[in-house]
C-alpha cells in the first residue's frame, strides 16, 4: 500500500482516526477516462459531513454553522470508473472558533489526493466567527492525528 506524508510521517487510510467511503461515478470521469479534479472536492465534502454532522448530536452551537475558511488540495494520482475512494479524516488543530482537517482519499489503496481545510464556526445571526463549544472542542480532540504537535499544529 503506498503511502503519503504528513510532516515526516508516513499515513495510510488506518492511520485515519475517521474514515469513510464514496462511490465512483461514471459521470465523475472526464474524456481522459479519469476522475475529473473537481470531484475530490466532493469525496473530500463527504467525509468531512460524515466527520461533522450528526443530527442527534450537532458540534455547533445553537443558530451556527461550519464554513470553510482555507482549502488546499493536492491532487497525487489519478482516480478511475469504476470503483470506490476510501476517506481519511483527522483532526490537526482545534481552535477558539476554528478547527484544521487533513484529509486522504485512497483508491484500491493508494493514495490520490490530500487535502487540508480550515473550518470556522460561523454566528449565523452575525455572520461572523463564534467560538466552538466545550463539547465540540472535547469531541475533536478525540480525533486528533497523532501526527500533530502538543499545540494542535503540524
Amino acid at each position: 500500500m503506498k503511502n503519503h506524508t504528513l510532516g515526516q510521517q508516513n499515513l495510510t487510510l488506518e492511520d485515519f482516526p475517521f474514515q469513510a467511503f464514496d462511490k465512483v461515478r461514471y459521470a465523475d470521469t472526464d474524456r481522459q477516462g479519469h476522475v475529473n479534479n473537481a470531484v475530490f472536492s466532493t469525496f473530500l465534502e463527504t467525509g468531512r459531513v460524515e466527520f461533522l454532522y450528526d443530527p442527534q448530536n450537532p458540534l455547533t452551537a445553537e443558530n451556527a454553522s461550519f464554513v470553510i475558511a482555507n482549502i488546499n488540495l493536492n491532487l497525487v494520482a489519478e482516480a478511475r470508473w469504476p470503483g470506490n475512494i476510501d476517506i481519511g479524516t483527522g483532526v490537526t488543530k482545534v481552535g477558539n472558533s476554528s478547527l484544521s482537517l487533513y484529509q486522504s482519499l485512497f483508491q484500491d489503496g493508494r493514495c490520490v489526493a490530500t487535502a487540508e481545510t480550515v473550518i470556522v464556526q460561523m454566528d449565523e445571526s452575525t455572520r461572523r466567527s463564534s467560538p466552538l463549544e466545550e463539547k465540540t472542542k472535547a469531541f475533536l480532540a478525540q480525533y486528533l492525528l497523532p501526527y500533530t504537535h502538543p499545540d494542535n499544529s503540524l
